[in-house]
């Protein structure tokens, strides 16, 4: 997940640097950082915790310079602690050099062995940094072309940003699995994970950096390079379901227009009488907007989130997620007593955080709660920059619809399809990823990847009992 930021060419670049975080604040709550640069020197400053509490106006003033890029952590590598922390910087033969990166590496552990046995001393766990000693060992003389180098090497997912003394660099992995998208703020460009964070600063979207393309903005110049060849796009659909905000354009796409078409498919293809349709905040509102359209069933804000806390499928801490649910949302009494209730969520991941809420509106007096997830059932890990759990705690791996209808202890449970979500974010052929729901995963396994050899074979498995049971 994560969320990048960055912009060249601008006076106020680090504040502005802080505003765009703000706006990704959602894509990753654990730490943040921000680094400038002047024309001759890499400033830095990060910490662990939210954008708002890491930045005042002192160690805003000492990011100098032009150019800055940002980030908010999320960690599916690496664990959770300041060294992890970005950007990360170093000094290598083309100077001062912070990297920022979004998505998960899947060759990092064999890459990391490999540098280490040549003498490379590695100061964090984050597979981020091997980006760095690959760069660093290059003997290109242009940055660009050592980054050209540098990402033929790496496989997995990553969309990421660098600074230099002069410029701000932006690339994208050949399958385009995680967004990076390019907008203008007069002389200025802008990279960001979400064009949300390009509104907050009257910036204009331009366009997504393409998969296998690095751009890089010295001044007012952009220079773009094709580096790596993009024959198959595997775009994260996850995106759409549950990442990004509605308001944002992802993949050349308004999340709500994707969000608010999986609630019109969800309604035709489970329809259920009911009284109300209420969305689990906040993912879920722009599907129920569209389920209740699609129906003709009310729609009302029967739960109310809590703010201030913060999103709980990403804490890294597994005891706030158990009880999380009762300080993050509060049911509206009145609405929903005596009510046939729809409600509608993003995802049901192990289940446990979706038996609470059920338990929640029946509690507060409805009569039926009919669950509806706008996603088909998550059955498989992701690799490619997800902090899913391993196959076994993934629940609909190892219950039927039924089972887990009576497990959440909803009167009924109804997932929208693939074909269905396909349809909801225009998807032309093969352009998601969609191995989360389907066990296909666009990329090879590496030997190195936990639990990533286990699932190709019980991927194997499964599909030889299809086969003689068909």
């Amino acid at each position: 997940m994560c969320g990048i930021f960055g912009i060249a060419n601008q006076a106020e670049a680090s504040r502005l640097a802080y505003l765009g975080l703000y706006a990704l604040q959602h894509r990753g709550q654990e730490s943040t950082g921000i680094a400038s640069s002047d024309d001759e020197h890499v400033f830095m400053h990060k910490s662990m915790g939210h954008v708002a509490d890491v930045y005042d106006e002192d160690t805003l003033a000492k990011l100098k310079g032009v150019n800055a890029i940002g980030h908010t952590r999320y960690s599916t590598a690496g664990d959770s602690s300041e060294s992890n922390a970005q950007p990360l910087m170093v000094t290598m033969r083309y100077g001062p050099v912070a990297l920022c990166h979004n998505g998960n590496l899947i060759n990092a552990v064999g890459l990391r062995r490999d540098l280490e046995a040549q003498g490379a001393l590695f100061q964090s766990t984050s597979d981020s940094e091997v980006i760095l000693h690959l760069l660093a060992r290059s003997q290109e003389p242009d940055i660009m072309e050592a980054l050209k180098e540098t990402v033929s090497q790496i496989q997995g997912a990553f969309s990421i940003l660098l600074i230099t003394k002069d410029a701000v660099i932006g690339a994208r992995d050949a399958n385009g699995f995680r967004p990076l998208c390019l907008g203008r703020l007069n002389s200025s460009y802008v990279l960001a994970s979400e064009s949300c964070a390009f509104d907050l600063i009257d910036a204009a979207y331009e366009r997504e950096v393409e998969p296998g393309e690095i751009v890089m903005i010295r001044g007012d110049n952009l220079r773009s390079v094709r580096a790596l060849p993009s024959t198959k796009t595997s775009k994260c659909i996850f995106e759409h379901v549950y990442f990004s905000r509605p308001d944002s354009i992802v993949f050349g796409r308004t999340v709500q227009a994707s969000r608010d078409q999986m609630g019109r498919l969800l309604a035709k293809e489970n329809p259920t009488e009911a009284d109300l349709v209420v969305p689990v905040p906040d993912s879920g509102v722009a599907a129920a907007i569209g389920y209740s359209a699609e129906s003709g069933i009310p729609f009302a804000f029967g739960l109310i989130r809590n703010h201030y806390v913060g999103r709980t499928f990403i804490e890294p801490r597994k005891a706030i997620r158990h009880f999380g649910v009762k300080v993050k949302l509060n049911p509206v009494r009145d609405l929903l007593k005596g009510k046939r209730v729809i409600l509608i969520d993003d995802s049901l991941v192990r289940g446990t955080t979706s038996r609470k809420i059920v338990k929640m509106v029946r509690a507060a007096g409805a009569t039926e709660v009919h669950m509806k997830i706008t996603c088909p059932p998550t059955t498989w890990p992701c690799y490619y920059g997800v902090d899913t759990p391993t196959r076994k705690e993934l629940i609909a791996s190892t219950h039927t619809l039924d089972e887990i209808c009576k497990r959440i202890e909803a009167d009924s449970l109804g997932y929208l399809s693939l074909q269905g979500l396909l349809q909801a974010v225009n998807a032309k052929p093969n352009e998601f990823c969609s191995a989360c729901y389907t066990g296909k995963y666009p990329l090879d396994f590496i030997d190195a990847i936990p639990d990533a050899k286990e699932a190709e074979r019980q991927l194997d498995l499964w599909e030889e009992s299809l086969k003689k049971t068909s």
